[in-house]
């Protein structure tokens, strides 16, 4: 058992963090049910947030970690499809302080990822709170603590005082949904591929995915095995490497050459050998853009194209390679070149979002166009007031545990002042017990 949260209820606390600094508005703004954190309020249950609070409780810093969904890593969870498997070798994706089963494979399905982010949330305890969904998230100056208001399935409001936020709702909170003209004559099936499950409802039906990154490609891919016959809308120059070469990682073997030659060096081998095993890509209708895969990653974030497969279906003509989208009709799409064709549905692999700037009120930290931190990897994971990010730094997971060890060793030194001075809190205070992280 951790400490506790503290509900105030709108009475004056007697704590000297709040005696010191609650005037008449203040009180007036914390009535009815209003909750002081002692720890850490993290917004987001995904990898990001568990990494965080399991790092956290590791220093003994407890943490109240507040999810919009039914359950952890609910991206993984709802909105991924049935074949998904990582993309990466397991050593690059595992969280702080626990590794992956020893009889896991080297890439990891869908459902041992979940099984795995289970089982580490059960090791280090961690409980958020379901159906909570912050709506708003505001440093107040005067007080000097955040104010956190959240709304449960009931649309009860709950508001949370606290030192530190910490922002795990990720890059991927909001689908990312092009406006393309004359969606509402198309008629036939149109999803986004968060509620893409299998192809085999697509059986035997005339498929267009929009969008080349790993999701399109992989769709296509199943498409394909379920016996639908999918075309690709390619808009945009994309690297496509193999997934492994010579029977190592492509992503291993990038990292450990990175330790040992310049960007261009390694861009100009991974080049050579996608060439060799892959082929001249551009003969099929993907060019490759001017700038090497990693140094495009860095500049840009943009992730290249690791094939499991999709290429040889697209070699074979089960795959067709289509131009950007024009306009939609009525079970037909037109595209740029002025050609047009038939489509039963149309799978939208068109990525996803930061919804940051929808609920956080601050200026400094987060971009309004994008609702990414503003400074550049690595050193966008902290803010000013006590303010957070973990888990946007496009670098995956790896990226989301650098951040998550950063944040906790940065929070533990303020915390263990702040229990030294200030604990036990006050007695006028009612008190429910709760674990660190519930």
């Amino acid at each position: 058992m951790g400490y506790c949260l503290q509900e105030i209820e709108g009475k004056q606390a007697n704590d000297p963090l709040f005696k010191e600094k609650m005037n008449d508005d203040t009180k007036l703004s914390c009535r009815g049910r209003c909750v002081w954190v002692p720890g850490p309020v993290i917004v987001g249950a995904g990898p990001s947030g568990l990494a965080t609070a399991a790092c956290l409780k590791q220093k003994g810093v407890p943490t109240l970690i507040l999810e919009r969904s039914d359950c952890i890593a609910s991206l993984w969870q709802h909105k991924t499809y049935d074949r998904l498997r990582l993309h990466l070798p397991k050593q690059f994706c595992e969280l702080p302080l626990m590794g992956f089963p020893s009889d896991f494979p080297t890439y990891p399905t869908k459902q041992q990822f979940i099984q795995y982010l289970e089982s580490y949330a059960e090791r280090f305890d961690i409980r958020p709170r379901f159906n909570e969904t912050v709506r708003q998230a505001q440093f107040d100056a005067t007080l000097g603590f955040w104010r956190v208001k959240s709304v449960d399935e009931a649309e009860k409001t709950t508001k949370y005082l606290c030192r530190w936020v910490i922002v795990a709702t990720g890059e991927n909170a909001e689908e990312a949904v092009p406006e393309i003209e004359g969606m509402g004559e198309f008629g036939g099936d149109i999803r986004h591929t968060s509620s893409y499950k299998s192809g085999k409802e697509f059986r035997g039906k005339r498929v267009l995915v929009v969008g080349c990154g790993n999701s399109g490609m992989e769709v296509c891919l199943d498409l394909c095995n379920h016996n639908a016959a999918p075309s690709l809308v390619v808009r945009d120059r994309v690297h496509i490497l193999p997934r492994e070469i010579l029977g190592k990682s492509t992503f291993g073997l990038s990292m450990w050459l990175l330790k040992w030659v310049p960007t261009r060096v390694v861009d100009a081998l991974l080049l050579i050998g996608s060439w060799v095993m892959l082929g001249d890509t551009s003969r099929l209708g993907l060019n490759r853009p001017a700038v090497g895969p990693l140094r495009l990653k860095n500049l840009s974030g943009k992730t290249p194209v690791l094939d499991v497969g999709t290429l040889s279906k697209i070699q074979s003509g089960h795959i067709q390679v289509r131009p950007g989208v024009k306009r939609l009709k009525r079970h037909a799409v037109e595209f740029v070149n002025g050609k047009a064709e038939n489509f039963d549905a149309i799978i939208l692999a068109t990525g996803y979002k930061s919804n940051v700037p929808s609920w956080l009120k601050e200026d400094d930290m987060f971009s309004e166009k994008d609702g990414f931190p503003k400074r550049p990897f690595p050193n966008g994971w902290r803010g000013e007031n006590g303010l957070y990010a973990v888990g946007f730094t496009k670098r995956g997971l790896l990226g989301a545990s650098m951040d998550a060890k950063r944040i906790s060793e940065d929070i533990e030194g303020c915390w263990r002042q702040s229990i030294s001075v200030h604990w036990p809190p006050s007695h006028h205070f009612r008190h429910y017990p709760i674990h660190d992280s519930q």
